[in-house]
């Protein structure tokens, strides 16, 4: 029983479960606005278990092709896919499995989402291999969490309208904006490895004002989103208390690099699941 528990714990390290924070209040923003109100609890419960199983099976996969940087990396090397905790065979079916469950449950879902559930995989599949060639990989990151908001009208109305793909533009801003701050902490091994990111390729003054001006991006088509799909006054607030919490996130970082964890898991986290909140208030 121990030895289950401490694979089980091992494996909430390595995909950082807790994590899922950022991509679960998008899905159901987009759900509770499609809907106009309540969803049903089969969509709630359909809905957790893909936005679970495609993280799952995009971090499982990010460590599992990772594992030979990850050990170069002083802040990453100890990491269970490093040190020996888990094996790559041990995270090559966990990530088939999670990759299974999501098809699986997109086939419960609706057509469309059957028809859409291989093609997510891929992209968020994707984000592991863009790092070793392109500077854009932060861009993928956040176009893997921005299909999260698509992916949830697609469960309601099994249809993508034009507030959603603004909704989930402005999701692929928010996270490539935060992956920029986060990924100052690695530039120098970046540079060590070979690896492509914007702060190894243009420094940290133009890292944080490009991270400024995606975070600017994500406010305007929040607005947008907001705008297009006739939300009322509480829908305007989220949008008012998000620009606050990420002008907050750039004042943490440009006072202390240190503050980087903070502004990262903290403020995002709080972000998304108030930005739900007031969702929901505006819907019922």
């Amino acid at each position: 029983m121990n030895k289950i528990s401490k694979l089980l714990n091992d494996f909430n390290e390595l995909v950082m479960f807790k994590h899922s924070i950022f991509s679960l209040p998008f899905i159901f923003i987009a759900m509770v606005v499609a809907a106009q109100g309540w969803f049903g609890f089969k969509l709630l419960i359909l809905g957790i278990l893909a936005a679970i199983s495609a993280r799952n099976f995009a971090m499982g996969f990010n460590r599992y092709m990772d594992r030979d940087i990850d050990a170069l990396n002083p802040r990453t090397v100890n990491r269970p896919n490093v040190d020996g905790r888990i094996s790559a065979t041990q995270m090559l079916i966990f990530t088939i499995a999670n990759a299974l469950l999501f098809i699986v449950v997109a086939y419960f879902v609706n057509n469309l989402a059957l028809y859409l559930s291989i093609p997510i995989l891929f992209v968020i599949g994707s984000y592991s291999y863009f790092k070793r060639f392109s500077y854009l990989a932060h861009l993928i990151l956040g176009v893997s969490l921005a299909l999260a908001p698509i992916a949830g009208v697609v469960a309601v109305s099994e249809e993508i309208p034009l507030w959603t793909i603004l909704l989930s533009i402005g999701v692929m801003f928010w996270v490539a904006g935060f992956d920029l701050l986060y990924s100052l902490q690695d530039i120098e091994v970046d540079k060590e490895l070979g690896l492509h990111s914007i702060p190894s390729k243009f420094g940290p003054k133009k890292t944080m004002l490009i991270s400024k001006v995606f975070h600017l991006l994500t406010v305007c088509f929040w607005l947008l989103f907001v705008i297009s799909s006739n939300s009322g006054i509480f829908a305007y607030l989220a949008v008012a208390i998000s620009a606050i919490m990420l002008t907050y996130e750039h004042i943490l970082v440009n006072r202390d690099f240190t503050k980087i964890d903070k502004a990262f898991f903290t403020v995002n986290g709080y972000l998304g699941i108030i930005f739900f909140i007031f969702i929901v208030i505006d819907s019922f």
